[in-house]
């Protein structure tokens, strides 16, 4: 049976691994033929579980191999020996439990497979959940805050929003737009929320009301043995806990989400700077001392990063920059004066530029112009948490920017470089033990990245991988910072433990042999059960 919106969501149309050259990772291949065989009386008992908005997809026909590719292309090897479209919990469940007796993993895939680490592909049966777009709001009978903040009037905590675990950043954007309501998410539309959510979930909204989890009020979560429990501060406390920045696919699958949300009415600041590479320093510098400074104002928000993209030499060179983007809940006269700094570096064009960008703008605009997807086709990044103690040097970004030139290039128009962003304000009022989110005295989430195309040579891809490589070990040639960001998975981390999780990881371990004890939802960074 072909579904049509299951392909509309795939996002890429009738595009199969195999015409791509890919080759599925050995360890992969090794994990189908270890659960041996499945027969077709199997499917068959699977596909009559299923509730009828729900659709099993063997491999074969284009619903199939554009619901296998994942997001980031350089995992499309990786190929499911079925796809379960849920459109309930009881799918969910029913498909859990047909996985464990079939001896296969069963791997969610909320979103379109965005995952840097590929943790959202499998060779057993991929569980995409798509279909599960409800969302449906609640508003809070009275008793809610509301405080303005300049030309914005915000209603704290004024409802529930439950949202199923198909819906993504996009389908919550319209809400802001068209009603005023607003969740913290990412930025990347097509990113599912619930990856965000489980996390930590960052934004440009984070300092003000919190990160994406923070604001998590419960969630259904269909466990090992097929079991759905509600998971929330009065019941399954540690379940809830640990899914708010344990990472998804560690405990369960999550297949609905309530959140609280906010009202907004009126206008907020925003701005959008850039400069020729050779302002790098200066604006590093200035930028890096404005997040310190703002630390505490939760009203400002910021986004640091370098860049560039191009295939020659000469490409590379000329596109390379330096940016900022962010927004501020307060009128533009005080987001003029902290970005005094900033608006003061650069030529005299980019100088008049950067002050234009400096305007009032709907929450709804603001949403749209702060939108950015995460890089197409291939990527890879390697992260870092910042603190006060580790911000980088003149050193570190001048060695940054050399690499950065240096860059190899490809034919994806994402290119490559780093991003730096800010925390601070809510996010830091939460104490590191009070959620699996442990990154909670920190000044910045940082991420460099790279991407290819699919169309470029392997020894492209190559040459990116070993690029980034290099490039982040420039940066922090002595030793790496002592956490990273667990949405930003590396598959190259060797102590993710730590860098993800720090104190907070044991306490995950202890979670997990609970809920999931023989450790079903398992991968390369899966939280351990010893």
């Amino acid at each position: 049976m072909i579904d049509r919106r299951d392909v509309l969501r795939a996002g890429v149309l009738g595009t199969a691994a195999g015409a791509l050259g890919l080759q599925v990772p050995e360890s992969a291949a090794a994990a189908a033929e270890a659960a041996g065989p499945v027969g077709d009386r199997d499917w068959k008992r699977l596909a009559e579980a299923l509730s009828p908005g729900a659709t099993l997809y063997r491999p074969h026909g284009s619903v199939y191999q554009s619901l296998a590719l994942p997001f980031n292309h350089r995992y499309a090897g990786i190929r499911p020996a079925g796809i379960v479209a849920c459109a309930t919990t009881r799918d969910v469940s029913a498909a859990v439990r047909w996985a464990r007796e079939a001896g296969l993993p069963a791997v969610p895939r909320t979103g379109l497979g965005h995952n840097y680490a590929g943790y959202s592909t499998t060779t057993g049966l991929l569980l995409n959940m798509a279909r599960m777009k409800s969302i449906v709001s609640t508003p809070m009978p009275g008793g809610a805050r509301s405080r303005v903040y300049g030309p914005m009037k915000v209603v704290h905590d004024a409802g529930t929003l439950t949202v199923g675990a198909g819906v993504t950043n996009g389908d919550l954007h319209p809400l802001l737009e068209d009603h005023g309501m607003f969740v913290p998410t990412g930025r990347c539309p097509s990113v599912g929320v619930a990856g965000l959510v489980l996390g930590g979930g960052i934004g440009f909204s984070d300092k003000m009301f919190g990160l994406t989890c923070d604001r998590l009020v419960s969630t259904t979560v269909v466990l090992a043995d097929g079991r759905a429990v509600k998971a929330g501060k009065d019941s399954h406390p540690d379940l809830f806990w640990a899914c708010r920045g344990g990472a998804g696919n560690n405990f369960g699958v999550n297949t609905s989400f309530t959140f609280q949300y906010e009202q907004f009415e009126g206008t907020v600041g925003f701005y959008q700077l850039r400069w020729n590479l050779d302002s790098v320093l200066p604006v590093v510098a200035a930028a890096q001392h404005i997040a310190q400074d703002t630390a505490g104002d939760r009203r400002f928000h910021l986004r640091l990063g370098i860049g560039t993209s191009g295939m020659t030499r000469t490409q590379i060179h000329a596109n390379a920059n330096v940016n900022a983007i962010g927004q501020f809940y307060g009128t533009v006269q005080e987001l003029r004066a902290i970005l005094d700094p900033l608006l003061k570096i650069g030529t005299a064009e980019e100088r008049a530029r950067n002050s234009a960008s400096v305007r009032q703008v709907t929450p709804g605009e603001a949403s749209v112009l702060l939108s950015a997807t995460t890089p197409i086709d291939r990527f890879a990044t390697k992260s870092a948490i910042l603190d006060s103690s580790t911000l980088l040097t003149d050193q570190q970004v001048s060695a940054a920017a050399e690499r950065l030139l240096d860059w190899p290039g490809s034919n994806n128009e994402d290119g490559a470089g780093f991003a730096m962003f800010a925390l601070g304000g809510e996010i830091n009022q939460v104490p590191p033990n009070a959620t699996a989110f442990v990154h909670r005295n920190d000044l910045f989430v940082f991420a460099a990245e790279t991407s290819w195309a699919d169309y470029d040579l392997s020894s492209v891809a190559d040459a990116n991988l070993h690029w980034l490589k290099q490039f982040y070990a420039d940066i922090f040639p002595d030793k790496s910072p002592e956490h990273a960001y667990q949405n930003f998975p590396d598959p190259t981390l060797k102590n993710w433990r730590q860098a993800y999780y720090g104190t907070n990881y044991p306490r995950l371990v202890n979670v997990k042999r609970k809920y999931d004890p023989t450790g079903f939802f398992n991968y390369p960074q899966a939280i351990d059960t010893s």
